[in-house]
This record gives structure tokens, C-alpha cells and sequence, in this order.
């Protein structure tokens, strides 16, 4: 069977590696809480390591899936990170919404072992992982790419190759500028229909049948009614997107005013205490 490492066990990485396993490939699983990990292969079956070293030691894919770039370095880099045992011709598939630079960086300390590297974040948040169903965007070799992608699709329901190391962080970085802008005019809109005595739900099951549908207006509103966020996508980790998202902008020239407002707003609902909340909780900071 092919063999598969899989490092970073949280909300999206533990079903992840589990559609891997229910796969047929041959998964070992490491996770800085070993406690995760062991009740991942008690659920799954496959072996858990000690050090992501010993994880992708054989492995022909190894997958990481972490929380931002010194995370990714701390799980890649050093006597324990992956490229320490990985055999040259496996393929590195990043799953981390980190930096376009940080990608370069680890995809060249790659190359000198004779390893690729894809960048490929995600999205589709907890439930597309959950279902198998996540975009990923790619960037990297387009062999390599070609070769990661028969394994990614254990997980995915769209995976598109954008171009050179770096390219699918940028692209994730415009999915993140779009969600944020898309979520804030949602908020605005219910908030709005509330303060003019309209039937919220109503209003959503009326307008959501035309122009101003989205996935977060078909997925999020029911909860938004319900003053619902301890769920989803938080906070937390879209201020770290979005910040990831303003420092390539102020490198590469782009105008992001709505973005940076709007991540100034996710910080006020951080202030709130909302760090872990959904990040349709936009809506409470108007309430």
C-alpha cells in the first residue's frame, strides 16, 4: 500500500487522515498532543510516531496541516521535522494556510533532499473536511502536483493547480479576502432587516434565491438568527489569514481597504471575548 505521514491532528487534519486510512492508503499519523493522535488510531486504525521525522520516515506523501509558518517550520525543519525523513522522490503536501513566502522557503530546504513540495490550503472549513469535500489550491511542480492530487482526492471535491510554490497560499489569501467581505455584508444586511422590524428568516429565504445568495448566507444564517457562533471557522484563525493576507498586500501593492477594515472589526469581536467564535459573528459586534 502506499504510504502516507500525516502531521497536525486538529479540526481539519483528524478527518482528513481519516479519509486517507478509509482510503486503503497506509497512514501514520503525529500530533504535538500524542493523546490526540493515539485516539485517532484507536478510531481509524493506521500507527502513530513520535516526531513528524519518524511519521514520514518511508512515507511516498507526507501531509501537514498546522497552524501558521513557525508551526510549519517547527513540524519541516531540524532533526525531527519531516524533510529529516523523507526519501528523495516523496512528495511534501502542505495544507497549512500559512505565507507564500514560507512555502518558498521550505519548498527549496525540500528540494535539496530531492523532496517537492505543494502548497495547498484548503477550504470548506470544518464540515467540508468532515465530508470529504474540500477546494484545495495548489502550487508547485506540475508532476508533483499531478502525483498528489490522486491522493488528495480522498478528501476533496475541487483541486486546481494554480502555478509555482507560493501560488495556492495567494490564491487561498483571495479566498480569504472574498469570504470576509462576503460575511461582513451579510452581517450589515440581517442586521440591517432586523432594526426595520422585517422577519429576518423571511428576508434571507427571499433574497437567498437570487443575486445576493452565498454559501455563507445558505450556511450561516440560521445560526446568526440564533445568536449561534460556538461553531465553524474561528475568529482567531481568520486574523490570522487576514493578516497573512495584509502583509502580501503591502508588498505587492494591492488595495485592501475593505480587508483591512473588516479585520479590524475581527479584532473588536476578539476584544469581546469572541476569539473562538464562528466568523459570522460579525453579527453580534453590530448587535
Amino acid at each position: 500500500m502506499t504510504k502516507v505521514a500525516f502531521i497536525g491532528l486538529g479540526v481539519m487534519g483528524y478527518p482528513m487522515a481519516g479519509h486517507l486510512q478509509d482510503a486503503g492508503y497506509s497512514v501514520t499519523v503525529y500530533n504535538r498532543t500524542a493523546s490526540t493522535a493515539a485516539a485517532w488510531v484507536a478510531a481509524h486504525g493506521g500507527r502513530q510516531a513520535a516526531t513528524p521525522a519518524a511519521a514520514a520516515t518511508g512515507a511516498d506523501y507526507v501531509m501537514t496541516c498546522v497552524g501558521n509558518d513557525d508551526d510549519l517550520r517547527a513540524v519541516v525543519l531540524g532533526d525531527h521535522g519531516v524533510l529529516a525523513g523523507m526519501s528523495p522522490g516523496a512528495v511534501l503536501i502542505d495544507h497549512t494556510t500559512a505565507s507564500a513566502a514560507v512555502a518558498r522557503e521550505l519548498a527549496a530546504a525540500a528540494s535539496e533532499r530531492g523532496v517537492a513540495l505543494i502548497d495547498a490550503p484548503v477550504s470548506g472549513g470544518q464540515q467540508g473536511a468532515q465530508n470529504g469535500a474540500l477546494t484545495i489550491m495548489c502550487g508547485g511542480d506540475t508532476d508533483a502536483f499531478e502525483r498528489a492530487a490522486l491522493v488528495m482526492k480522498a478528501y476533496a471535491k475541487a483541486i486546481t493547480h494554480l502555478g509555482p510554490v507560493g501560488a495556492g497560499q495567494l490564491t487561498k489569501m483571495v479566498n480569504q479576502i472574498c469570504v470576509a467581505g462576503v460575511v461582513q455584508g451579510l452581517a450589515e444586511g440581517m442586521n440591517f432587516a432586523a432594526r426595520a422590524g422585517l422577519d429576518v428568516q423571511k428576508v434571507i429565504d427571499a433574497i437567498s434565491q437570487g443575486a445576493a445568495s452565498s454559501w455563507q448566507m445558505v450556511n450561516r444564517h440560521k445560526t446568526m438568527i440564533a445568536g449561534e457562533y460556538e461553531h465553524g471557522f474561528a475568529i482567531d484563525w481568520m486574523r490570522k489569514d487576514l493578516d497573512i493576507v495584509l502583509a502580501e498586500a503591502a508588498s505587492n501593492g494591492a488595495d485592501l481597504t475593505v480587508t483591512k477594515l473588516i479585520n479590524d472589526y475581527y479584532r473588536e469581536v476578539q476584544a469581546m471575548g469572541g476569539g473562538r467564535w464562528d466568523t459570522s459573528a460579525l453579527l453580534k459586534r453590530l448587535q
